[in-house]
């Protein structure tokens, strides 16, 4: 494995990587300025994001590790990746070039596009949207068309990858959760209502958790006002500030491990409006058994049911009464929570998942 460190991590501890690979090599990843990104947004035509990990160090070593050994498959791990597809395929032999798409990158774009036009104040964010899905689906629709075969997270994800590209084979295998890790953790909880977890500098991660801290936590503390809401993962923008003054809202940063959180939130949001892809958040609070609400784009990629395996609701006052019926239903929530349970134990352990992505290598 070959990746970049971000600066906050531990350049000694890989985790459970070196159990196995036989070599994992991490190079800082790559640091840009404000002044540097306008420029490359102003004077190229390849978007933002396809710069953002860009690194001519990482280039040269990738290169060095491809003439030093023959791989039978070279994987590239998301869009932010896609830069080094030139040097793999100057490879010699040529490995099978596999390209993992996390997201279908302009259609994320397309959405954020669509949500910020709506408000005044989110002009300028929509207006690089505008830019940025257009040059999105051009690149990604080049970046298609030089792999040898494309994984997708969903069937959304994999209908809107066809429209930029429907020559490459596409292959569902969508995201994975460690049953065991999460299914039967039996460590400390941390007690919450409402629990978000996620990295929070993404934007879809940011949109949702200002949409709900801003539109329905209000709705939902005017009946029950000692409501608490967990916002946990990595970084939190700043625009998530001015919810720190909110009675009830805590912002953790980043924690060693999400678990003790979901073991005791007793109600699992997703209040997603941007995005695409399938979400290990969902999977992970269903292993643990949480009971959760969420959008529809949200929870958009799995077959789950409204109802079911989890609540559906898009508008502010629909999301806060599934919520709160929820939080005074502790019946329901055991049922919502078992059969979502049920649901990640047939669809996303890694027993079933890691042999559709084998089956790709042999079979491409």
């Amino acid at each position: 494995m070959l990746t970049f460190l971000e600066p906050d991590q531990n350049p000694t501890d890989s985790g459970p990587l070196t159990a196995w690979c036989d070599w994992v090599e991490m190079l800082p990843v790559p640091q840009r300025s404000t002044a540097l990104r306008l420029r490359q947004m102003m004077t190229t035509t390849r978007p933002d994001m396809s710069w953002r990990l860009w690194s001519p160090h990482f280039a040269e070593r990738l290169q060095s590790i491809l003439s030093e050994q023959s791989f039978d498959v070279v994987e590239i791990e998301g869009i932010e990746m896609a830069p080094y597809l030139s040097v793999v395929e100057q490879a010699t032999p040529k490995p099978l070039i596999i390209y993992d798409a996390h997201n279908a990158e302009w259609i994320l774009q397309y959405r954020a596009w669509l949500a910020d036009r709506k408000n005044p104040r989110r002009w300028l964010a929509a207006l690089y949207s505008a830019v940025q899905w257009r040059r999105l689906w051009r690149y990604e629709a080049d970046l298609l068309n030089h792999v040898d075969h494309i994984i997708a997270m969903s069937e959304p994800d994999e209908n809107a990858l066809r429209q930029v590209s429907a020559q490459t084979p596409i292959t569902i295998v969508p995201n994975g959760v460690d049953l065991v890790s999460y299914g039967q953790y039996d460590g400390q909880p941390l007690p919450y209502d409402l629990l978000f977890t996620g990295k929070m500098d993404f934007r879809p991660n940011i949109d949702a958790v200002l949409w709900f801290a801003e539109q329905v936590l209000p709705l939902i503390q005017s009946q029950r006002p000692e409501t608490t809401l967990a916002i946990v993962g990595q970084r939190p923008h700043p625009r998530l500030d001015r919810l720190r003054s909110i009675p009830g809202v805590t912002i953790t940063g980043f924690v060693d491990d999400v678990r003790p959180y979901l073991a005791g939130a007793t109600v699992y949001v997703a209040p997603l409006r941007v995005g695409g892809g399938t979400r290990l958040k969902l999977m992970e609070a269903m292993a643990t058994g949480c009971p959760i609400v969420s959008t529809t784009v949200g929870a958009e990629g799995f077959p789950a049911r409204h109802n079911q395996e989890l609540l559906l609701a898009d508008q502010p006052a629909d999301f806060a009464e599934a919520v709160l019926a929820l939080l005074n239903q502790p019946q329901r929530r055991a049922e919502l929570g078992q059969m979502g349970r049920i649901f990640a134990y047939s669809h996303y352990g890694w027993d079933r998942l890691v042999p559709q992505l084998e089956q790709v290598y042999h079979r491409s």
